[in-house]
């Protein structure tokens, strides 16, 4: 059970834990501005994470070249009190987590699929990287309004 000093954990999954989960938990973290703790995982985790990824939000200062692809599972014992899943097969897979108040499903596309040539790519995983500022962004704003009006 998560005691009242540790911050709450909020897990973002998505199947391939390579970039669009990633993404989002490098947004969240900074947007959160210590609020919570946030973690990536996937139902069938690519054992990477996505180069391009790690160069879009470098673009925004942002430096995720250190998170590592995980499995779902490896949360099960962990308190997760938020899970936010981002894309669709994610969401069906996604089990309960102990201490679970809270699930989110926030679909994005996946810029791992885009095609073309290096700069076309890079423009779908900028563009997909800025649908989820927006969104997450958004949701760390309303969770620090509300932990405000809580104290």
């Amino acid at each position: 059970m998560t005691s009242p000093a540790t911050k709450p954990l909020i897990l973002i999954l998505c199947t391939g834990n390579s970039c669009r989960s990633h993404l989002a938990e490098g947004l969240l973290r900074a947007a959160s501005h210590g609020l919570f703790d946030v973690a990536s995982a996937g139902s069938k985790p690519a054992g990477y994470v996505h180069p391009l990824g790690i160069a879009a939000m470098q673009e925004i200062g942002l430096d995720i070249s250190a998170h590592t692809s995980k499995h779902m599972n490896d949360f099960l014992d962990r308190d997760v009190e938020t899970v936010i899943t981002v894309c669709g097969n994610a969401d069906q897979a996604c089990p309960m987590y102990p201490g679970q108040l809270n699930r989110h499903h926030w679909g994005f596309d996946d810029p791992a699929h885009a095609t073309g040539s290096d700069e076309e790519k890079m423009a779908v995983f900028r563009r997909v990287r800025d649908e989820i500022k927006r969104v997450f962004e958004a949701y760390a704003q309303g969770r620090r309004d509300q932990a405000k009006r809580k104290s």
